[in-house]
């Protein structure tokens, strides 16, 4: 589309109405991450059981579709990442948002099951570009102080995007069949997000003659009131790897994220199991959403109040705590218990991440950083749901996965007090 990548641009636009134009972007990211979550992740769980009906894939090949493209969705963030940090996120987000587009109609014309896998490989590889990470990236170079309610702005704004998007995939699937849907929904993603990637995306707020939360530019290089993770010297991925804080974050999120996702996978099964009628289990596992925005309300009141350290190994303890309340405590208060726990906790948690690292490793590479940890991080997520559903099978009951998952989730809390630098 003839875009370069991002230099110093006195004219670019610095904000409208004294506004910090880096709470312009957050607005603009909210809305293009909710519609791109709600269209490119959310959207395969709609299309799944009318896909299995019209082409005859069955439901775990299909989902075999989804999990190469987390897969690979993880093996690009690293790389994304550096681009981030090098090059900044104007020509790789919109890119990304084109080439969203063109996979979504390439969607709606695959007839075989090798072209669905190759079209959602290709989607992995795009989500990795224009999801959470290059818009955490943006955020954290725009915002020190403030950085946790921006983030928790953006997330709340996107946490919505399935309770938008998914009633209206349906209902125009019902209206134009899942192919002209398809075509549909990819004119909507080009008209909302391409150009607002290109036009308002900016790499840094010093390239518009601004500084970091919208604060007057520093009097002096050694200013002693900026906070500690603006003046770490950048780290290379190389070297961070081979430090333990790098090895522990990894090991936190990693069984976090395999605990998280696989636990919500499951949930609808394993209540029904318990003798709940489906649609109590499907409300009550919808309900986890809303609790997500719930954590997230919590962690940008209290800000920057607590050391991220703290904070994260709290949050992570909420984890195994609420799994057993699911397991040992009886009846529908057990369950609602849990809900409002782990969605909490899943909701603090998509924050904690990019706090944690910008705390550990500064802000001049956070991209880089961020994509090498979501490497192993949505590597746990590709692989949760196979993995669980392959124990479930083995046992034939839930119970020693979830006691298996109150261990596995009591390792994060302690290896994330171990990631110091």
């Amino acid at each position: 589309m003839g875009i370069q990548p991002e230099t110093r641009t006195p004219t670019a636009p610095a904000g409208a109405g004294g506004l910090f134009y880096g709470w312009w972007l957050v607005v603009m990211l909210g809305i293009t991450q909710t519609i791109t979550w709600g269209i490119l992740y959310y959207g395969f769980t709609v299309f799944l059981p009318v896909l299995e009906a019209d082409r005859g894939w069955t439901r775990g090949q299909q989902s075999g579709a989804f999990s190469i493209a987390m897969l690979l969705s993880g093996l690009c963030a690293a790389p994304v990442g550096r681009w981030l940090d090098d090059r900044g996120p104007r020509l790789i987000m919109t890119a990304g948002s084109v080439a969203a587009t063109l996979l979504l109609l390439a969607l709606s014309q695959v007839s075989t099951l090798i072209e669905f896998y190759v079209v959602w490989a290709l989607i992995g590889v795009v989500m990795s570009t224009v999801l959470y990470e290059p818009a955490f990236a943006v955020v954290t170079a725009w915002f020190e102080r403030r950085r946790t309610q921006a983030l928790t702005a953006v997330t709340l704004m996107a946490g919505f995007a399935s309770t938008i998007f998914m009633p209206i995939e349906a209902w125009l699937i019902e209206l134009q069949g899942w192919r002209g849907s398809l075509v549909t929904l990819a004119a909507f993603l080009a008209l909302t997000t391409i150009l607002p990637h290109a036009l308002l995306l900016r790499r840094h707020p010093e390239d518009v003659g601004l500084y970091v939360d919208g604060d007057p530019p520093p009097t002096s290089p050694d200013e002693t009131s900026r906070p500690a993770s603006a003046k770490r010297p950048p780290v290379s991925v190389a070297a961070a790897i081979r430090e333990p804080a790098f090895r522990w974050l990894a090991v936190a999120f990693s069984l976090s994220t395999v605990v998280n996702i696989a636990v919500g996978v499951h949930l609808v099964a394993y209540l029904q199991d318990r003798a709940f009628e489906p649609t109590v289990a499907a409300t009550a596992t919808g309900m986890v959403g809303a609790m997500q925005v719930a954590g997230r309300i919590i962690l940008s009141l209290l800000g920057d109040r607590a050391r991220p350290l703290i904070t994260s190994s709290i949050v992570l303890a909420i984890q195994p705590l609420s799994i057993l309340v699911l397991l040992l405590v009886p009846g529908v208060v057990g369950v609602w218990a849990f809900i409002v726990l782990f969605g909490t906790m899943k909701g603090a948690l998509t924050l904690i991440r990019p706090s944690l690292v910008v705390e550990l490793y500064g802000r001049a590479r956070y991209a880089t950083m961020a994509g090498a940890l979501a490497a192993f991080v949505i590597g746990g997520t590709a692989l949760a749901p196979i993995s669980a559903g392959a124990a479930y099978d083995l046992f034939h009951s839930y119970d020693p996965l979830f006691w298996a998952f109150v261990a596995l989730s009591a390792v994060p809390v302690g290896a994330v007090l171990l990631a110091r630098r």
